[in-house]
């Protein structure tokens, strides 16, 4: 349980938190852009724990709440089409879509799988021929590496029958894209460890600069919550504004660059919407021309779908950090997670899932 028990010890949480208490002197705003480690600081009550003058507020790092809407009414279409095995996480199974979701598909006898990895996907293709078998490669810079290998491995095979449908976003524009709103509130971030093994933090360097706001790359447990929270309040204390890593066990500054290469094989940058939040530039990943015969929405002829989003769900505001949950007026009762409205109360990963779970209200 090494790197797992002792980042969670009561002693040294409560360390930390006494060196955060006295190193801070007014308000300031943290966002956590990940949202595992809202889920964290949900549970262990961190922001709870922390003094008055901080205060935490939740990013869109959920790659499932933030999927567009547009694309899971595109899945929920080929995943209609009878010729079709749709593979996809779990937790997509539950996202609303305009007209229902994956589970109100497979319910009217439509092939809807859950599968643990592209690769599990790829088995399927290989076993059944005849079928067109599609994963849903949704995701932050952590998936890329898997899903891009997967292409290339269905390219080697050369499986016919395989195609994903590509919702891959990136978390260095969603910042830009935060810093750079009018509403904007955020004096500092907790950058997600797991999409900076991936990817490094030289990416959030220019962004510091440009906006002048601390970034401290964190873990998810809490001690790795609060060393991260200290280290920002402590650039903005001393009106300091870099990049630092409080997750050296994991992350290094170039991130893995075998991984950043197989991206860069397979996906080219392009704009992307975010759900709740909009068009974001350069914020996601697509196949690149040459590898469009994987791609689900040439093959299935589903690139123009207008969405109808549920006029109750703030959840844009949630993942920007402009509101809590609960301050939402159907939040656990006309959303929850047997009957949600949005996304964020669908995922693992979600804000107001976590909410709902532990029971969190003003």
């Amino acid at each position: 349980m090494k790197y797992l028990n002792e980042f969670r010890d009561s002693k040294l949480v409560h360390g930390v938190i006494d060196e955060i208490a006295r190193a801070v002197s007014q308000h300031w705003v943290i966002m956590e852009i990940c949202g595992g480690q809202t889920h964290s600081i949900i549970k262990y009550g961190l922001d709870q724990l922390l003094p008055g003058g901080i205060e935490l507020v939740h990013g869109p790092g959920c790659p499932v709440c933030v999927t567009s809407l547009e694309m899971i009414d595109k899945a929920l279409a080929i995943a209609s089409q009878p010729e079709v095995i749709f593979t996809s996480y779990g937790d997509m199974l539950r996202v609303p879509g305009s007209l229902g979701d994956l589970f109100s598909v497979r319910a009217s006898g439509k092939d809807v799988r859950v599968v643990y990895s592209p690769l599990d996907a790829l088995k399927i293709a290989q076993d059944n021929p005849d079928k067109q078998v599609v994963f849903f490669a949704i995701g932050f810079e952590t998936t890329a590496p898997a899903n891009a290998m997967c292409v290339l491995h269905a390219q080697k095979l050369g499986l016919k029958n395989f195609c994903l449908l590509v919702s891959q976003v990136r978390v260095p524009p969603a910042m830009h894209a935060i810093l750079g709103s009018g509403s904007n509130r955020v004096q500092g971030f907790l950058a997600a460890g797991h999409v900076c093994t991936v990817m490094g933090y030289w990416e959030y360097v220019p962004i510091a600069r440009q906006y002048k706001v601390p970034i401290v790359v964190t873990g998810f447990e809490p001690v790795d919550i609060l060393q991260g929270i200290l280290f920002v309040i402590r650039e903005l204390e001393q009106k300091t504004y870099e990049v630092e890593n409080a997750y050296p066990r994991v992350v290094n500054y170039a991130g893995n660059q075998p991984a950043q290469k197989i991206i860069a094989q397979v996906f080219v940058e392009c704009d992307q919407k975010w759900r709740g939040i909009g068009c974001i530039p350069k914020s996601g990943w697509r196949l690149k021309p040459e590898l469009e015969d994987y791609d689900a929405e040439v093959r299935f002829q589903v690139r123009e779908i207008n969405p109808t989003e549920s006029p109750l769900c703030i959840s844009g505001h949630i993942l920007q950090g402009l509101k809590r949950p609960y301050e939402c007026p159907a939040f656990a009762d006309q959303c929850n997670p047997e009957h949600p409205l949005g996304a964020t109360m669908v995922s693992s990963e979600g804000a107001c899932a976590a909410y709902y779970r532990y029971g969190r209200s003003p």
